[in-house]
């Protein structure tokens, strides 16, 4: 039996099949990259401290040691205007972060801002850190100016940023760099909102806290670290 299906209702049907079909990647979209490989630290270098990082169930694992300064593992290239996304999880009573766009040099530098001279030893890792705080101040996506300036965007007035960090589970961060825009987010959260344009690009860096004659090993892990650079 022959059942003519008016042609409005074929075309309707079409339109439909094409609007849910899932839709190409555009071909000017920057690629995604992964910055950690899940087995190896190929590609990044160690400065600063004297904390152990390690590879553990896909994810870099940074444990404190007693008596040593702040540890940073660096990315071995720099990164302008990109995104940043990653997860973390943190020990309770350890601070940690996140370095962007952060420099290390050889010898003493003097560094001048806004008619302030601040002195960088030889070796010191400096820049922007977004930070994680498991402490109940949760300042957690805040902005803090490591071995320069100090907090440049703490998150004393945003309650919703501060609650959405997770204790003792995997938590998501967002990074977006553009120009002198520095933005961040906590789970799917808004959380800081910088305008600054000291340090244009830098290196990525993932920070153990120094923790003083503290014996214990306390611990925070990183994984699925992925970055999608940006055009200037």
């Amino acid at each position: 039996m022959y059942l003519s299906i008016p042609r409005r209702l074929v075309l309707l049907v079409l339109a439909l099949l094409v609007a849910a079909a899932p839709q190409a990647a555009s071909a000017d979209e920057p690629a995604w990259k992964n910055l950690f490989d899940g087995q190896s630290l190929a590609g990044w270098k160690q400065r600063g401290g004297a904390a152990k990082y390690r590879v553990e169930d896909g994810a870099i694992v940074g444990q404190s040691v007693p008596n040593t300064s702040n540890s940073f593992l660096c990315t071995d290239r720099d990164y302008g205007d990109f995104i940043l996304e990653l997860e973390f999880k943190v020990d309770p009573t350890l601070n940690s972060g996140v370095q962007i766009r952060s420099e290390c040099f050889d010898e003493t530098r003097k560094v001048t801002h806004e008619g302030k001279e601040k002195v960088i030893p030889a070796g010191r890792v400096h820049g922007y850190q977004v930070e994680i705080d498991p402490s109940d101040r949760a300042w957690t996506a805040g902005i803090y100016d490591e071995g320069r300036r100090g907090w440049l965007n703490d998150l004393k007035d945003n309650e919703a940023a501060r609650k959405a960090f997770k204790p003792g589970e995997w938590n998501h961060l967002k990074v977006e760099c553009r120009g002198d825009s520095i933005k961040t987010w906590l789970n799917g959260v808004p959380a800081a909102d910088l305008k600054d344009a000291l340090t244009p690009q830098g290196f990525i860096a993932l920070q153990v806290h120094g923790v003083g004659p503290r014996k214990e090993g306390l611990e925070v892990r990183w994984r699925n670290i992925r970055l999608q650079e940006l055009a200037p």
